[in-house]
Protein backbone atom coordinates (compact mmCIF):
# COMPACT_ATOMS: atom_id res chain seq x y z
CA UNK A 1 0.00 0.00 0.00
CA UNK A 2 1.61 3.71 -1.23
CA UNK A 3 1.45 6.73 0.61
CA UNK A 4 1.70 10.20 -0.60
CA UNK A 5 5.21 11.12 -0.74
CA UNK A 6 6.45 12.77 2.40
CA UNK A 7 8.14 16.32 1.46
CA UNK A 8 10.46 16.17 3.98
CA UNK A 9 11.95 12.55 3.74
CA UNK A 10 11.94 13.45 -0.34
CA UNK A 11 14.15 17.16 0.77
CA UNK A 12 16.45 14.59 3.42
CA UNK A 13 16.56 12.07 0.45
CA UNK A 14 18.04 14.61 -1.89
CA UNK A 15 20.00 16.41 0.31
CA UNK A 16 21.87 12.56 1.02
CA UNK A 17 21.96 12.27 -2.68
CA UNK A 18 23.44 15.88 -3.18
CA UNK A 19 26.06 14.99 -0.61
CA UNK A 20 27.06 11.64 -1.72
CA UNK A 21 27.10 13.04 -5.25
CA UNK A 22 29.66 15.48 -4.10
CA UNK A 23 31.76 14.20 -2.05
CA UNK A 24 32.27 10.97 -4.90
CA UNK A 25 33.41 13.46 -7.58
CA UNK A 26 35.43 15.25 -5.36
CA UNK A 27 37.31 12.21 -3.98
CA UNK A 28 38.00 10.53 -6.88
CA UNK A 29 40.79 12.27 -8.50
CA UNK A 30 42.45 11.74 -5.09
CA UNK A 31 41.74 7.99 -4.93
CA UNK A 32 43.17 7.76 -9.00
CA UNK A 33 46.46 9.12 -7.95
CA UNK A 34 46.45 7.08 -5.07
CA UNK A 35 45.56 3.76 -7.10
CA UNK A 36 48.49 5.18 -9.31
CA UNK A 37 50.73 5.35 -6.65
CA UNK A 38 50.02 1.96 -4.68
CA UNK A 39 50.15 0.61 -8.65
CA UNK A 40 46.70 -0.53 -8.30
CA UNK A 41 46.30 -0.39 -12.05
CA UNK A 42 44.16 -2.47 -14.43
CA UNK A 43 46.58 -3.70 -17.19
CA UNK A 44 45.28 -5.28 -20.42
CA UNK A 45 46.31 -8.92 -20.98
CA UNK A 46 43.73 -11.19 -22.63
CA UNK A 47 40.48 -10.79 -24.87
CA UNK A 48 38.45 -10.04 -22.24
CA UNK A 49 39.84 -6.88 -21.84
CA UNK A 50 37.98 -3.93 -23.50
CA UNK A 51 41.11 -1.33 -23.01
CA UNK A 52 44.06 -1.18 -24.69
CA UNK A 53 46.44 0.96 -21.77
CA UNK A 54 46.98 0.69 -18.04
CA UNK A 55 44.18 2.35 -16.33
CA UNK A 56 43.85 2.98 -12.32
CA UNK A 57 41.03 1.47 -10.02
CA UNK A 58 40.10 1.34 -7.06
CA UNK A 59 37.15 3.83 -7.86
CA UNK A 60 34.98 2.67 -5.49
CA UNK A 61 36.62 3.77 -2.74
CA UNK A 62 35.78 7.19 -3.91
CA UNK A 63 32.08 5.70 -3.98
CA UNK A 64 32.29 4.55 -0.40
CA UNK A 65 33.64 7.74 1.01
CA UNK A 66 30.54 9.61 -0.68
CA UNK A 67 28.25 6.86 0.23
CA UNK A 68 29.50 6.69 3.95
CA UNK A 69 29.41 10.48 4.32
CA UNK A 70 25.91 10.71 3.28
CA UNK A 71 24.41 7.72 5.57
CA UNK A 72 26.20 8.64 8.99
CA UNK A 73 25.28 12.53 8.06
CA UNK A 74 21.55 11.87 7.43
CA UNK A 75 20.29 8.16 8.27
CA UNK A 76 19.31 6.73 11.39
CA UNK A 77 22.08 4.24 11.98
CA UNK A 78 19.96 1.16 13.82
CA UNK A 79 21.05 -2.04 13.95
CA UNK A 80 19.88 -3.31 10.78
CA UNK A 81 21.67 0.05 9.24
CA UNK A 82 25.22 -1.12 11.34
CA UNK A 83 25.15 -4.42 10.37
CA UNK A 84 24.93 -3.39 7.00
CA UNK A 85 27.80 -0.57 7.30
CA UNK A 86 30.14 -3.21 8.86
CA UNK A 87 29.74 -5.47 6.24
CA UNK A 88 30.39 -3.09 3.67
CA UNK A 89 34.08 -2.35 5.59
CA UNK A 90 34.18 -6.18 4.91
CA UNK A 91 33.65 -5.96 1.53
CA UNK A 92 35.56 -2.87 0.21
CA UNK A 93 38.50 -3.68 2.62
CA UNK A 94 38.49 -7.15 0.48
CA UNK A 95 38.21 -4.79 -2.95
CA UNK A 96 41.20 -2.78 -1.93
CA UNK A 97 43.10 -5.62 -1.32
CA UNK A 98 42.01 -7.60 -4.55
CA UNK A 99 42.48 -4.39 -6.50
CA UNK A 100 46.03 -4.03 -5.62
CA UNK A 101 47.60 -7.54 -5.55
CA UNK A 102 44.39 -9.81 -6.96
CA UNK A 103 43.15 -12.54 -4.39
CA UNK A 104 41.83 -15.90 -5.19
CA UNK A 105 38.06 -16.45 -5.86
CA UNK A 106 37.51 -18.53 -2.74
CA UNK A 107 39.48 -15.56 -0.45
CA UNK A 108 36.61 -13.37 -2.07
CA UNK A 109 33.74 -16.13 -1.79
CA UNK A 110 34.51 -16.44 2.14
CA UNK A 111 34.65 -12.87 3.34
CA UNK A 112 31.59 -12.38 0.96
CA UNK A 113 29.65 -14.75 2.95
CA UNK A 114 31.74 -13.00 6.02
CA UNK A 115 29.94 -10.07 5.16
CA UNK A 116 26.69 -11.47 4.41
CA UNK A 117 26.69 -13.40 7.61
CA UNK A 118 26.99 -10.15 9.97
CA UNK A 119 23.97 -8.28 8.40
CA UNK A 120 22.48 -11.51 8.67
CA UNK A 121 23.80 -11.24 12.50
CA UNK A 122 22.40 -7.83 12.90
CA UNK A 123 18.59 -8.20 11.74
CA UNK A 124 18.99 -8.40 7.80
CA UNK A 125 16.81 -11.35 6.92
CA UNK A 126 14.13 -12.47 4.40
CA UNK A 127 11.83 -13.95 6.77
CA UNK A 128 8.42 -13.78 4.48
CA UNK A 129 7.79 -14.63 1.02
CA UNK A 130 4.55 -12.98 0.10
CA UNK A 131 2.43 -15.47 -1.94
CA UNK A 132 3.96 -16.28 -5.50
CA UNK A 133 0.27 -16.87 -6.68
CA UNK A 134 -0.44 -13.53 -8.51
CA UNK A 135 -3.98 -14.03 -7.26
CA UNK A 136 -3.56 -15.05 -3.79
CA UNK A 137 -3.62 -13.34 -0.72
CA UNK A 138 -1.11 -14.28 2.19
CA UNK A 139 2.34 -14.82 2.52
CA UNK A 140 5.22 -17.96 3.24
CA UNK A 141 6.87 -18.01 6.97
CA UNK A 142 10.62 -18.95 5.74
CA UNK A 143 11.52 -19.81 9.88
CA UNK A 144 15.39 -21.25 10.11
CA UNK A 145 15.20 -20.75 6.23
CA UNK A 146 15.71 -17.34 6.48
CA UNK A 147 19.56 -17.21 7.51
CA UNK A 148 20.97 -19.61 4.22
CA UNK A 149 18.28 -17.42 1.94
CA UNK A 150 19.45 -14.50 3.29
CA UNK A 151 23.35 -15.18 2.93
CA UNK A 152 22.62 -16.94 -0.65
CA UNK A 153 20.76 -13.64 -1.68
CA UNK A 154 23.86 -11.16 -0.51
CA UNK A 155 26.12 -13.27 -2.18
CA UNK A 156 24.25 -13.73 -5.79
CA UNK A 157 23.50 -10.36 -5.97
CA UNK A 158 27.07 -9.20 -4.81
CA UNK A 159 28.66 -11.12 -7.73
CA UNK A 160 25.92 -10.18 -10.15
CA UNK A 161 27.23 -6.54 -10.21
CA UNK A 162 30.54 -8.25 -9.66
CA UNK A 163 30.30 -10.27 -12.89
CA UNK A 164 28.83 -7.42 -14.90
CA UNK A 165 31.50 -4.54 -14.81
CA UNK A 166 32.58 -5.72 -18.05
CA UNK A 167 32.25 -2.21 -19.66
CA UNK A 168 32.77 1.43 -19.47
CA UNK A 169 30.57 2.69 -17.03
CA UNK A 170 28.64 -0.63 -17.07
CA UNK A 171 28.06 -1.69 -13.62
CA UNK A 172 28.23 1.42 -12.35
CA UNK A 173 25.22 2.84 -14.35
CA UNK A 174 22.78 0.09 -14.11
CA UNK A 175 23.50 -0.19 -10.06
CA UNK A 176 22.81 3.98 -10.00
CA UNK A 177 19.73 2.91 -12.12
CA UNK A 178 18.70 0.04 -9.50
CA UNK A 179 19.11 2.96 -6.71
CA UNK A 180 17.07 4.96 -7.99
CA UNK A 181 14.59 2.75 -8.82
CA UNK A 182 14.57 1.43 -4.80
CA UNK A 183 14.78 4.70 -3.86
CA UNK A 184 11.37 6.07 -5.41
CA UNK A 185 9.99 2.57 -4.04
CA UNK A 186 10.98 3.19 -0.62
CA UNK A 187 9.74 6.69 -0.61
CA UNK A 188 5.90 5.49 -2.23
CA UNK A 189 6.24 2.72 0.74
CA UNK A 190 7.13 5.44 3.55
CA UNK A 191 10.50 3.74 4.22
CA UNK A 192 12.63 6.65 5.41
CA UNK A 193 15.95 5.11 6.05
CA UNK A 194 15.92 2.76 3.04
CA UNK A 195 15.13 5.77 1.10
CA UNK A 196 17.76 8.28 2.33
CA UNK A 197 20.57 5.20 2.32
CA UNK A 198 19.58 4.45 -1.23
CA UNK A 199 19.66 7.92 -2.53
CA UNK A 200 22.94 8.05 -0.68
CA UNK A 201 24.52 5.65 -2.85
CA UNK A 202 22.88 6.61 -6.17
CA UNK A 203 24.79 10.03 -5.45
CA UNK A 204 27.86 8.12 -5.07
CA UNK A 205 27.26 6.27 -8.45
CA UNK A 206 26.68 9.60 -10.24
CA UNK A 207 29.50 11.28 -9.04
CA UNK A 208 31.46 8.57 -10.18
CA UNK A 209 30.25 7.73 -13.48
CA UNK A 210 31.51 10.81 -15.19
CA UNK A 211 35.05 9.55 -14.95
CA UNK A 212 33.97 5.72 -15.55
CA UNK A 213 32.20 6.24 -19.18
CA UNK A 214 33.69 5.57 -22.16
CA UNK A 215 36.92 6.35 -22.43
CA UNK A 216 37.09 5.29 -18.37
CA UNK A 217 39.76 7.39 -16.68
CA UNK A 218 39.18 5.15 -13.42
CA UNK A 219 37.43 2.23 -13.02
CA UNK A 220 35.69 1.39 -9.78
CA UNK A 221 37.09 -1.98 -9.13
CA UNK A 222 36.55 -4.76 -7.26
CA UNK A 223 36.26 -1.97 -4.52
CA UNK A 224 33.32 -0.63 -6.08
CA UNK A 225 31.28 -3.61 -7.68
CA UNK A 226 31.04 -5.37 -3.90
CA UNK A 227 30.01 -1.86 -2.44
CA UNK A 228 27.17 -1.97 -4.88
CA UNK A 229 26.46 -5.31 -4.82
CA UNK A 230 26.68 -5.57 -1.33
CA UNK A 231 24.20 -2.26 -0.16
CA UNK A 232 22.14 -3.13 -2.83
CA UNK A 233 21.53 -6.70 -1.49
CA UNK A 234 21.09 -5.95 2.05
CA UNK A 235 19.03 -2.53 1.80
CA UNK A 236 16.66 -5.22 -0.61
CA UNK A 237 16.21 -7.25 2.20
CA UNK A 238 15.26 -4.30 4.59
CA UNK A 239 13.46 -2.51 2.17
CA UNK A 240 11.63 -4.67 0.01
CA UNK A 241 11.69 -8.03 1.38
CA UNK A 242 9.79 -7.73 4.46
CA UNK A 243 6.83 -5.69 2.78
CA UNK A 244 3.56 -7.72 2.70
CA UNK A 245 1.92 -6.35 -0.31
CA UNK A 246 0.82 -8.87 -3.02
CA UNK A 247 3.56 -9.72 -5.37
CA UNK A 248 6.41 -7.53 -3.65
CA UNK A 249 8.74 -10.58 -2.85
CA UNK A 250 9.21 -9.54 -7.14
CA UNK A 251 10.18 -5.94 -6.55
CA UNK A 252 14.16 -6.94 -5.64
CA UNK A 253 14.07 -9.41 -8.88
CA UNK A 254 12.78 -6.62 -11.03
CA UNK A 255 15.50 -4.06 -10.20
CA UNK A 256 18.19 -6.36 -10.49
CA UNK A 257 16.87 -8.22 -13.04
CA UNK A 258 19.76 -7.47 -15.42
CA UNK A 259 23.24 -8.32 -13.35
CA UNK A 260 20.57 -11.44 -11.89
CA UNK A 261 20.06 -12.46 -15.45
CA UNK A 262 23.83 -12.32 -16.54
CA UNK A 263 24.98 -13.87 -13.73
CA UNK A 264 23.13 -16.92 -13.70
CA UNK A 265 22.91 -17.65 -17.39
CA UNK A 266 27.04 -17.70 -17.20
CA UNK A 267 27.15 -20.32 -14.26
CA UNK A 268 24.84 -22.27 -16.75
CA UNK A 269 26.24 -21.92 -19.46
CA UNK A 270 30.20 -22.75 -17.57
CA UNK A 271 28.52 -25.98 -16.55
CA UNK A 272 26.60 -26.92 -19.75
CA UNK A 273 30.15 -26.73 -21.27
CA UNK A 274 31.92 -28.50 -18.89
CA UNK A 275 33.46 -25.28 -17.20
CA UNK A 276 34.12 -24.54 -13.41
CA UNK A 277 30.99 -22.34 -13.01
CA UNK A 278 33.87 -19.42 -11.63
CA UNK A 279 35.85 -19.78 -14.79
CA UNK A 280 36.28 -16.58 -16.32
CA UNK A 281 34.80 -16.42 -20.02
CA UNK A 282 33.80 -13.92 -23.06
CA UNK A 283 30.11 -14.78 -23.14
CA UNK A 284 28.18 -12.06 -20.89
CA UNK A 285 25.63 -10.10 -22.09
CA UNK A 286 27.56 -7.08 -23.12
CA UNK A 287 30.69 -9.30 -25.14
CA UNK A 288 27.09 -10.80 -26.86
CA UNK A 289 26.14 -6.96 -27.60
CA UNK A 290 29.77 -5.95 -28.48
CA UNK A 291 30.33 -9.00 -30.60
CA UNK A 292 27.59 -7.76 -32.70
CA UNK A 293 29.13 -5.31 -34.06
CA UNK A 294 28.40 -2.21 -30.96
CA UNK A 295 30.32 0.06 -29.85
CA UNK A 296 31.14 -0.03 -26.03
CA UNK A 297 28.89 3.25 -25.20
CA UNK A 298 25.96 1.46 -27.49
CA UNK A 299 25.98 -1.53 -25.74
CA UNK A 300 26.38 0.14 -22.35
CA UNK A 301 23.24 2.42 -23.75
CA UNK A 302 21.17 -0.52 -24.55
CA UNK A 303 21.65 -2.09 -21.21
CA UNK A 304 20.98 1.03 -19.32
CA UNK A 305 17.72 1.29 -21.14
CA UNK A 306 17.50 -2.41 -20.46
CA UNK A 307 17.62 -1.57 -16.48
CA UNK A 308 15.97 1.51 -16.79
CA UNK A 309 12.58 -1.06 -17.85
CA UNK A 310 13.08 -3.19 -15.25
CA UNK A 311 13.35 -0.32 -12.63
CA UNK A 312 10.07 1.00 -13.82
CA UNK A 313 8.42 -1.76 -13.94
CA UNK A 314 9.48 -2.55 -10.46
CA UNK A 315 7.80 1.11 -9.49
CA UNK A 316 4.54 0.16 -10.93
CA UNK A 317 4.52 -2.91 -9.17
CA UNK A 318 5.01 -0.97 -5.81
CA UNK A 319 1.36 1.13 -6.44
CA UNK A 320 -2.04 0.33 -6.45
CA UNK A 321 -3.39 -0.68 -9.54
CA UNK A 322 -4.92 -3.87 -11.63
CA UNK A 323 -1.41 -3.73 -14.32
CA UNK A 324 0.72 -5.42 -11.93
CA UNK A 325 -0.03 -8.93 -13.38
CA UNK A 326 0.57 -7.81 -16.78
CA UNK A 327 3.95 -5.56 -15.50
CA UNK A 328 5.38 -8.45 -14.48
CA UNK A 329 4.53 -10.52 -17.52
CA UNK A 330 5.61 -7.99 -20.36
CA UNK A 331 8.88 -7.33 -17.75
CA UNK A 332 9.26 -11.26 -18.11
CA UNK A 333 8.35 -11.15 -21.62
CA UNK A 334 10.87 -8.52 -22.72
CA UNK A 335 13.83 -10.00 -21.06
CA UNK A 336 13.52 -13.22 -22.63
CA UNK A 337 13.33 -11.14 -26.10
CA UNK A 338 15.85 -9.72 -25.71
CA UNK A 339 17.83 -12.50 -24.42
CA UNK A 340 16.91 -14.28 -27.72
CA UNK A 341 17.87 -11.48 -29.48
CA UNK A 342 21.26 -11.08 -28.06
CA UNK A 343 22.31 -14.39 -27.96
CA UNK A 344 21.15 -15.69 -31.31
CA UNK A 345 22.52 -12.59 -33.00
CA UNK A 346 26.00 -12.62 -31.64
CA UNK A 347 26.04 -16.65 -32.53
CA UNK A 348 27.60 -15.67 -35.70
CA UNK A 349 30.44 -13.80 -34.09
CA UNK A 350 31.42 -15.55 -31.42
CA UNK A 351 31.61 -18.92 -29.74
CA UNK A 352 28.42 -19.58 -27.58
CA UNK A 353 31.03 -21.40 -24.91
CA UNK A 354 33.33 -18.46 -24.43
CA UNK A 355 35.97 -20.10 -23.47
CA UNK A 356 38.73 -18.14 -21.77
CA UNK A 357 42.43 -18.69 -22.36
CA UNK A 358 43.68 -21.58 -20.38
CA UNK A 359 46.82 -19.38 -18.94
CA UNK A 360 43.47 -16.83 -17.35
CA UNK A 361 44.66 -16.08 -14.14
CA UNK A 362 42.82 -16.39 -11.09
CA UNK A 363 42.00 -13.03 -10.43
CA UNK A 364 39.33 -11.40 -12.30
CA UNK A 365 39.62 -8.59 -14.40
CA UNK A 366 38.05 -4.69 -13.57
CA UNK A 367 35.67 -2.61 -15.25
CA UNK A 368 36.15 -3.14 -19.07
CA UNK A 369 37.43 -6.27 -18.91
CA UNK A 370 34.33 -8.65 -19.14
CA UNK A 371 34.45 -11.13 -16.29
CA UNK A 372 35.43 -11.66 -13.07
CA UNK A 373 35.28 -14.66 -10.54
CA UNK A 374 33.61 -13.92 -6.87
Amino acid sequence: MTTPIDIRLLVTALASLATALVMSFAATPLVKIFAQKVGAMDVPKDGRRMHDHPIPRLGGLAMFLGFLLATLIFSQIDVQVRGMLLGCVVVVAAGVIDDISPLKWWTKLILQLVAAGIAVGHGIRIEVFTNPNLFSEGWLILGWLSVPITILWIVLVTNSVNLIDGLDGLAVGVSGIGSVAMLVIALLVSEGNVAIIMAALAGACLGFIPYNLNPAKIFAGDTGALLLGYVLSTMSVIGMFKTYAIISFLLPFLVLALPLFDTIFAILRRICHGQNPMQADRGHVHHRLIDMGLSQKQAVAILYCISTVFGLAAVVLATNGRVKALVVALAFMFIISIAAFVYSGSHRHHDPGGEAPKDAPDEAPKDGGGDKAP
